[in-house]
């Protein structure tokens, strides 16, 4: 399986120690170039555990006319994952900003953010519960949803009774 991922989610799931998350549910993680700057240049605590993850890759990206249309929508690190995914007919794209998401899907590619890893991390029993790691990530990652959003996947997840809804 050929995962690509864009910088939030590897960031995020780093901030909090939780970056294996990905390994246990994908394997190989690859990446272009502009992806691991904005990582390494963040001089936060979880780039170390980045940087010893050896089950991600670095893949260069093509110059190509796709990339250039991306990145008049897009950041760099977007661009180049959604660029990359494509190039190399990625199975999966992890990536969270909404404008990207919608080019991603626009090209057709199997679009997961943060939430759905957590989602299947729970179905996959490689966690116990979504709710302490989503707080995690909004306390000390700045990872950023709405409260209905938040709510939602709680619910999804089968950790909100009907009652909180309200």
């Amino acid at each position: 399986m050929i995962v690509v991922s864009d910088t939030s989610p590897i960031l995020s799931l780093a901030l909090i120690g939780r970056l294996e998350l990905l390994h246990d549910l994908y394997g190989t993680i690859t990446i272009p170039a502009a992806v691991r700057s904005e990582i390494v240049v963040t001089d936060q605590r979880g780039v170390r555990e980045f940087t010893e993850a050896d089950w991600i890759s670095v893949h260069p990206i093509d110059p190509s006319a796709l990339l250039k249309l991306l990145l008049r929508e897009v950041d760099r690190g977007e661009a180049e994952a959604i660029g990359l995914a494509v190039q190399l007919k990625a199975d999966v794209l992890l990536i969270d900003e909404r404008q990207a998401r919608q080019l991603a899907q626009y090209l057709e590619l199997h679009v997961v953010g943060l939430l759905d890893v957590l989602q299947e991390a729970r179905q996959r029993h490689c966690i116990a519960s979504v709710k302490p790691i989503l707080d995690d990530l909004i306390t000390r990652a700045r990872f950023r949803l709405s409260r209905k959003l938040y709510q939602r996947t709680l619910q999804t997840a089968g950790e909100l009774d009907h009652a909180h809804l309200a």
